[in-house]
């Protein structure tokens, strides 16, 4: 539901500025906890860190709907920060169980359901403004809108209270899902040093950093300012369906027993770095069609001849994040099966990942011009294959942690009777 609201552009409001402050404050806030996360994570647990994460979605919503009624933007940029606290929590356990629940063989499956279920929140977010401002001719979104985002998020987020324990959860090859309990603040410290000063990692970063960056553009810079409100929903089904589809797409082909997998690592970031070009080219020959000044925000879905080209490169904007992330996603899954080191380096992610955020939403907010902005998303992307690359070359056919001990000889030292299910 959140990509949906700011996929919008605006968080849906004419003022744009509000959204690009308050999601300056959101990326800012996810930066700093996103690094600590993951020791945060291995002392309290995935349940009790989705559950608090969840909460804060409710109110960051819930702020826009009261900008619709106030005009404050204080309230908003606050909830922002508040969700970039609780976005930190929420993706770092997210990402410790989908990376470190699969064998090595379907962590490419994981991660595609998972994206998948993400995008399909989009595509049902998206469809939301369609109908909800289908006969408005105004330029922000109406209360039902934000309303209906408000329900589902606060419905979803007791869901966290239905998960089942991770150490109750067996592998297809027999292997237990091991969430160590953390020793302490010292441990936890000096697992995160580890884990950000690996080489692969600092390799990594350009990628992380420029994962997220592309969306105050794409939303605020490209959505916004040329479509009318309904058109924008209608943008988000296509721009999160094709997410589901990427992830699917790439995610098969990196599970693919065919190959190798420093083969695929490598193939699938050369693939990449080729429709970066291809496709932010385009986006290049549309952005010199017009400026923040001259849009209009008049282009509707009626007019086929205007609208189709605008919509379809839109959709593979949304293509292409799938992959990139699954990628990312993916190519940290490959480095180990340990939950503990996973949840940091999601953590570490995450955080980079908000930083470029945070800073990409300043410089919206910043007036710098569009064609400006694009220009340093397409050079982002493209510089950060060059490190990815030797990384990609390093990936091994499995990871190089200690054995895992089979499920049944850690249930015989712990419950003889206690029968865990399988995932």
């Amino acid at each position: 539901m959140f990509n949906a609201l700011n996929g919008m552009g605006g968080g849906g409001q004419v003022n744009g500025d509000v959204s690009a402050k308050a999601n300056t404050a959101l990326y800012a806030c996810f930066a700093v906890f996103g690094v600590i996360a993951g020791a945060i994570h291995n002392m309290l647990g995935s349940k009790l860190l989705m559950l608090i994460g969840s909460l804060t979605y409710v109110l960051y919503a819930g702020s826009y709907l009261s900008y619709n009624h106030t005009g404050s933007s204080g309230f908003s940029i606050a909830a922002g920060a508040i969700l970039g606290i609780g976005a930190a929590l929420l993706w770092t356990a997210q990402g410790a169980i989908m990376m470190s629940y699969p064998t090595e063989d379907r962590k490419g499956r994981f991660i595609s359901t998972f994206w998948v279920i993400f995008n399909l929140g989009g595509v049902i977010g998206g469809i939301i403004p369609l109908i909800a401002n289908f006969h408005s001719t105004a330029r922000s979104v109406n209360d039902g809108t934000y309303i209906a985002f408000i329900v589902i998020m606060a419905a979803a987020s007791a869901i966290p209270l239905l998960m089942v324990s991770p150490r109750a959860m067996v592998r297809d090859d027999g292997t237990q899902v091991v969430m160590e309990k953390s020793r302490g603040v010292k441990e936890e410290v000096m697992g995160m040093l580890k884990a950000f000063t690996d080489w692969r990692m600092l390799c990594l970063l350009p990628m992380f950093l420029a994962s997220n960056w592309f969306y105050s553009y794409q939303f605020d810079g490209y959505n916004a300012p040329l479509f009318t409100v309904r058109t924008r929903g209608l943008n988000n089904v296509f721009y999160w369906g094709a997410q589901m589809a990427g992830a699917l797409g790439i995610c098969y082909y990196l599970d693919s027993p065919r190959f190798k997998r420093s083969t695929k690592a490598v193939c699938s970031l050369l693939a990449m770095a080729v429709a970066f070009c291809v496709v932010w080219g385009g986006g290049l020959a549309q952005q010199l069609q017009y400026t923040a000044e001259t849009a209009k925000q008049d282009i509707d879905f009626t007019d086929s001849s205007r609208a189709a080209g605008p919509i379809v490169l839109y959709t593979f904007y949304g293509l292409l994040d799938a992959i990139l992330q699954s990628w990312c996603y993916w190519i940290m899954g490959a480095l180990t099966n340990e939950p503990s080191v996973l949840a940091r380096y999601a953590g570490l992610y995450k955080g980079v990942q908000s930083a470029g955020g945070a800073i990409s939403w300043a410089i919206a907010s910043g007036k710098v011009s569009l064609l400006t902005q694009l220009i340093i998303n397409w050079g982002l992307l493209v510089v950060a294959v060059v490190p990815a690359y030797f990384v990609a070359r390093q990936v091994e056919d499995t990871s190089s942690d200690k054995p895992q001990q089979p499920a049944a000889d850690l249930v015989q030292m712990s419950d003889k009777n206690f029968q865990p299910p399988s995932v």
